[in-house]
């Protein structure tokens, strides 16, 4: 069966957050896709049947476990099989429309944060930076932080982070330049990934925390990664579309 390696949230080869994707062929249990994804060692290698009537049935792995939702791993799949596609997931059902600008809209669900008390690991995690709130959505938790240097700036404490009972730990702050709206980083230790290059799932929160202040959109945000990434956002009620490019780097056939 054919497997990709794919660029996405970025128009330039080597940047944005890699993703694999497998077109399946014949069903495969969870256990397979897990040492595929392992195997990949991405962030998340996406598994989707491309030959389903109707919505096509899409998962996600990261090298350690499987996940609710990944944005980057879903935008990659649509630029892999080209054009409108509809993928069941479970987060429901996920759209995907191509624009004429050769970025991709996505429609996810919204996940808005609700503010909590920082935790002790969540300060040791965070060394060097003010922080102005903290707030838990359903998978992680987001930081907002005293300024955009902050975040491009912070080492954090994976250990600490990883002790958090949540999936990982977004840090945030308004954009630094004009036309940037957002910067963000996002950790994932307990996952398997220290700091994932731009996350599509994390975009939702982002959208639900930022939009009441900034206005529904689009915003422009920047995951300040090493890789880095760029991804619009929009919060229409419950939803949020997220929008950016892909880029195929890799081409091959999984024997396995």
């Amino acid at each position: 069966m054919e497997i990709f390696v794919v660029d996405a949230f970025t128009g330039t080869a080597f940047g944005g957050n890699p993703a694999g994707v497998v077109l399946l062929t014949q069903p495969r249990p969870a256990e397979w896709m897990q040492a595929v994804a392992a195997e990949m060692k991405h962030a998340e290698t996406a598994f989707v049947d491309p030959a389903a009537e109707g919505a096509k049935p899409l998962r996600w792995f990261t090298p350690a476990a499987e996940v609710d939702l990944c944005g980057h791993a879903t935008l990659a799949t649509a630029h892999v099989l080209g054009g409108e596609q509809r993928f069941s997931t479970r987060s429901g059902e996920l759209v995907c429309v191509p624009g004429g600008d050769g970025s991709i809209t996505m429609d996810f669900p919204a996940d808005p944060p609700v503010r909590v008390e920082p935790a002790p690991d969540l300060l040791a995690g965070l060394p060097g930076v003010t922080i102005k709130a903290a707030a838990q959505a359903v998978s992680d938790l987001l930081v907002e932080v005293a300024s955009a240097a902050e975040v491009r700036a912070l080492v954090p404490d994976l250990a600490a982070i990883g002790r958090l009972p949540v999936r990982g730990v977004i840090v945030t702050a308004p954009g630094d330049r004009p036309g940037l709206d957002v910067v963000s980083r996002c950790f994932y230790p307990a996952f398997g990934v220290p700091e994932d290059p731009v996350t599509g799932s994390a975009h939702c929160t982002l959208a639900s925390w930022w939009a009441p202040r900034l206005g529904d959109g689009p915003l422009t945000a920047e995951q300040a990664s090493p890789r880095g990434g760029t991804v619009r956002m929009t919060l229409r009620d419950n939803r949020v579309q997220l929008s950016g490019r892909a880029v195929t780097v890799l081409k091959g056939q999984l024997l396995v």
